[in-house]
Formats: C-alpha cells, sequence, structure tokens
C-alpha cells in the first residue's frame, strides 16, 4: 500500500503501533500535520527521509549539521540548533569542536539512517551542512556559493548567473554543480579533494565573488547589505569558512508546501522555472532516476594557489 503524500509504504496491515516505526525509530505524534493543505504528515516526512538516506548521506554523512527544529510542527515556529541537546536520541551522533573563542561545544552528525529519522523525530525539518567532514574539519571538501536573488528578480535571472559563475569557475580549472535550494535561489557546489584549507578556500571564494560583483556591479553584489541589493544577486560566498553551513542536499524545506532542495543538471537547469518546484512526491519520484551529480565522484580538484591568484586574492 502507497501513501498518497510520500509514496513510502504505509503500514495498516501492520497495526497501529507498528506503524509508528521508521528505519528503527519510533515516531511519536506521526499524524501530526506539518504542511498544509498538502496534508504532509511527520510519519510522511520521516518516511521521506528514510527514502532519501542513501541519496541524503552521499552529502551530509559524517559532517558537522545545524538542525533546523519546529518540534510542534508549525513552521511559523522553528529555530535552528548547531549544538547537541542532553536528551537527544543517541542515533544523532556526537563531536567535539573546538570554536573560534576556544571553548570546545558538542555538535552533532548524522552518520546513518537511523539518526537521520531520529532527527526527524525530534521535529527537524531541515538538515544544514558543514563543507567539512568531523574526521578532517580543517579542509573543506566542498565550496557553496548561494545565489540569493532580491525580490524582484526573475528565475530566469537566477538561471543566467549560475551559468556565469560556472563559467568562470571552469576558467580556473574548477568544475562545479548545481542544486536549487527550495527556496529563490541556486547553489553552486565545487566538490573538492581536502588539499586546501578553510582559509584558502575562503579567500578565493571571496575573491571571485567580488571580482563578478565588480564586472557586473548592475547585477551582482558580492556583501550582505540588503539596502545595496536591488535588483541584483547576491553572491554569497560567507558558506565557505570554518562553522559555515549550507542547506543539504534532499533536504526539505520548513516552508509553504515542504519543498526540496534538489541536486539538478546543468542542462535540466535551463528549462526549470522557479528553485522551489520539487515537493516531497517529485523529489522521491528521482531517486528512482539517475543521479544528476554522479559524474563528481570522479572528481579531484582542489583550490590551488594559482586558482587563488588568479581571482585576485591576496
Amino acid at each position: 500500500m502507497t501513501d498518497k503524500n510520500t509514496g513510502a509504504g504505509t503500514s495498516a496491515a501492520r497495526g497501529k503501533d507498528d506503524g509508528d516505526w521508521v528505519a528503527g525509530v519510533r515516531i511519536s505524534h506521526p499524524e501530526r500535520v506539518l504542511f498544509k493543505p498538502e496534508g504532509i504528515r511527520k510519519i510522511d516526512l520521516a518516511r521521506y527521509y528514510e527514502a532519501a538516506s542513501e541519496r541524503f548521506l552521499e552529502h551530509a554523512q559524517g559532517r558537522p549539521v545545524s538542525l533546523l527544529r519546529c518540534p510542534q510542527g508549525d513552521i511559523a515556529h522553528c529555530f535552528f540548533q548547531k549544538h547537541a541537546s542532553d536528551g537527544f536520541p543517541e542515533a544523532i551522533g556526537q563531536v567535539p569542536i573546538r570554536e573560534s573563542d576556544g571553548g570546545t561545544e558538542n555538535y552533532m552528525v548524522i552518520r546513518d539512517v537511523e539518526g537521520l529519522v531520529a532527527a526527524v523525530q525530534v521535529g527537524t525539518m531541515e538538515f544544514h551542512i558543514w563543507g567539512s567532514t568531523a574526521a578532517e574539519l580543517e579542509n573543506p571538501t566542498r565550496m557553496v556559493f548561494d545565489l540569493d536573488p532580491d525580490a524582484g528578480l526573475d528565475f530566469a535571472d537566477v538561471r543566467k548567473a549560475a551559468v556565469d559563475l560556472r563559467g568562470v569557475l571552469d576558467a580556473v580549472g574548477l568544475k562545479s554543480l548545481a542544486m536549487v535550494t527550495g527556496g529563490k535561489g541556486v547553489h553552486i557546489v565545487v566538490p573538492l579533494d581536502g588539499r586546501a584549507e578553510w582559509s584558502t578556500v575562503k579567500d578565493f571564494a571571496k575573491a571571485l565573488a567580488v571580482r563578478l560583483a565588480d564586472a557586473a556591479p548592475d547585477r551582482y553584489i558580492a556583501t550582505m547589505s540588503k539596502a545595496k541589493r536591488k535588483d541584483r544577486i547576491f553572491i554569497d560566498w560567507l558558506r565557505n569558512e570554518r562553522g559555515a553551513t549550507a542547506v543539504a542536499p534532499y533536504s526539505v524545506r520548513a516552508r509553504k508546501g515542504g519543498p526540496v532542495a534538489v541536486p539538478i543538471s546543468w542542462d535540466e537547469l535551463k528549462t526549470l522555472k522557479a528553485a522551489n518546484g520539487f515537493a516531497i512526491n517529485e523529489a522521491l519520484e528521482r531517486l528512482g532516476g539517475p543521479d544528476p551529480w554522479r559524474e563528481a565522484g570522479t572528481w579531484r580538484q582542489s583550490v590551488t594557489k594559482a586558482m587563488v591568484e588568479a581571482v585576485g586574492a591576496s
């Protein structure tokens, strides 16, 4: 029997109690509706993450993670949590991390499908990941540029910006991937092999964003200033420093309709009309098809000194 909202199997034949279990995790308040009028329930969200776990974990496994939690199921009342809490399920891993003030705090990591679903059980909707793994904290394995458009811009402007940024990255020798965020923008993700440290990646990302903004100041901006962003796209390079996070591929977003952050191919980007066009059902259907990022599994690339110099970073 198939659930109409998620495509995941229901458990009516197994009995009421058994039906509340997903990936070995008991889901309390399974019938709580999280997204109206779609009728997407807490149990549906847990089943979605179970179904998406293989692809999700390819990108998020072992990385420090921040959770956007909505414990009462109301997407208007959510909060970010980056440190582990007492009483959290044991399936959600913990790792001590030294912070900039010299202190140490326990951060969370998702190691397997049980940990992923356990996070849903405690009210998590969104997952935001570091650019490095807990095992190699100082060496990022992904660089992210978040193309964040001003409210007055059309998605066609974002598509063009993504293509422009891809071209600049190609020119310096870095291959990149595209992901619609489930919000307004697109993430350009650059897989890295972990040779470069945070300072190098951050300096490169900042210099590249500034260079693009200087070349087309009527289209792009590389600073967070809301006042200066009118009719421009903010090339957010700030995801590329130690401790910063970006929404994980295949994460549901705590927004109207429950859109999903979905990896796409560059060819597919040409045809999309919005960054929030994939609901849970559509995301699940894509899991049965080819992985649009599969080719990146063979890439071996790093931000080098020559690249840093090429974009004018000091």
